[in-house]
């Protein structure tokens, strides 16, 4: 794991990022860190018995980007358990519980009218819907804990699943060309449809689980983008694909001259929107 953080290092410095990525992992004690507080328990059973109580659930919301968020910011952990959830589609992408509630199918489509539920309008119908959570079903959480934190806290006792970047397209692009020179696949970073915690855990160990190396695009879910930085997207990489990622790069496009140009407009955009927003992006 310190040969990994060591590499990090050096990618972020190649990139002119100005802030370590994340790792994703799971555990059975809960960090020091940010999480949603008790509330209600989400599962098809609860659901189908008419148990789970809407109304508390509104009240006790908690998104884990927006923890994420507070994680980044004080450098430290974010976190979501299946009974400290905060979301019932949280709690889902993150694998604490299946299969998902027939309330988020309505919820991020069409809505329920009867039952005064708007609904997001994300996806054009419950059919459209279904087959998405069918396809994303991540693979189940084998602990307690789905936890976030910075890359440069864990050990060999804890190595992550997934690496998390947050950054603007600069950087992005500098990723994105790191990918496909580690895979040799034009294909290899890829942006389906989902929410903003599914682009961090499920697509990325759905698609390992699935045989195929892929890093995932993301930050497009309208309802988080308030809990990320203006212009900011997603990268997410399994630790696998990371790894040769890591040993690639000197050899990559990222040492050489057109990497040096588009550097230039990293910093560029670094000092510009540390002028303009100095201590104003809140959720």
């Amino acid at each position: 794991m310190l040969d990994i953080m060591n590499k990090t290092r050096r990618l972020v410095e190649l990139l002119g990022h100005d802030e370590e990525p994340f790792g994703v992992y799971y555990d059975d004690t809960k960090p020091d860190g940010f999480g949603p507080k008790p509330g209600e328990v989400f599962s098809r059973e609860r659901e189908s018995a008419g148990q789970i109580d809407w109304q508390n659930a509104q009240k006790t919301f908690s998104c884990i980007l927006g923890n994420i968020w507070l994680a980044r910011k004080k450098k430290k952990a974010a976190w979501i358990s299946h009974e400290e959830c905060g979301c019932m589609g949280g709690g889902f992408y993150a694998g604490l519980y299946r299969p998902y509630l027939e309330t988020n199918i309505f919820y991020v489509s069409t809505g329920i009218p009867e039952a005064n539920m708007e609904g997001e309008h994300y996806l054009p119908s419950t059919d459209s819907m279904r087959a998405f959570m069918d396809n994303v079903m991540p693979p189940e959480a084998p602990k307690k804990y789905c936890i976030f934190k910075p890359l440069d806290q864990f050990s060999d006792a804890a190595r992550p699943l997934v690496i998390n970047f947050f950054a603007r397209p600069e950087v992005i692009s500098g990723l994105y060309s790191l990918t496909m020179y580690a895979t040799g696949d034009f294909n290899s970073v890829v942006t389906p449809f989902s929410s903003a915690c599914g682009y961090l855990v499920s697509w990325p160990l759905v698609y390992q689980q699935r045989g195929e190396e892929k890093a995932v695009l993301g930050g497009f879910d309208l309802s988080a983008r308030k809990f990320m930085k203006t212009d900011e997207l997603t990268f997410a990489v399994p630790l696998p694909l990371y790894s040769k990622m890591l040993e690639i790069m000197e050899t990559s496009a990222l040492p050489r001259h057109t990497w040096n140009g588009v550097r230039k407009k990293v910093h560029r955009s670094i000092d510009a929107w540390e002028k303009k927003t100095k201590n104003r992006e809140t959720p």
